[in-house]
């Protein structure tokens, strides 16, 4: 399936009925969540930007891409849903998400791992890392002190 800038990026794990101001899902502000389906299409660009910007910030310490096409028919093969319209970088994440806790074998992706990691929970790190970015976000822009 093709998507653009404006694709939601809901997971369908939402928090925000829970009373969540971000999504640990897919990191959106609960408003963003609420909203989603009122905004116009630049006003989701902006949305997936600003999460496109934190994944890339925590990728690109960690990993490389060696092959762009190797790593999209890759992911196409093992049908990953994917952003195809945003840094390929990011797609890394949407990689570690559907692989759960089982060992990938990185090169047969394209892609180069910059740090060691353990497989069994970057995932999660990586996850946790970009939940925290979110958060400090909207406690900066909407939290009144």
């Amino acid at each position: 399936m093709f998507k653009t800038r404006s694709s939601t990026p809901c997971l369908g794990i939402c928090s925000t009925t829970y009373g969540d101001d971000v999504c640990k899902g897919c990191k959106r502000f609960v408003h963003e969540v609420i909203n989603w389906n009122k905004y116009n299409t630049k006003e989701k660009e902006v949305v997936n930007s600003r999460l496109e910007e934190f994944k890339f910030l925590i990728l690109k310490e960690r990993f490389e891409i060696l092959d762009l096409s190797v790593f999209e028919n890759k992911l196409k093969e093992n049908a990953i849903n994917f952003n195809n319209a945003l840094n390929p970088l990011t797609w890394i994440f949407d990689l570690l998400r559907a692989a759960g806790s089982q060992e990938l074998d990185l090169t047969q992706f394209g892609i180069k791992a910059l740090v060691t990691y353990n497989p069994k929970t970057i995932k999660d790190e990586i996850n946790d890392e970009l939940l925290k970015l979110s958060e400090a976000h909207h406690q900066r822009y909407f939290k009144k002190a």
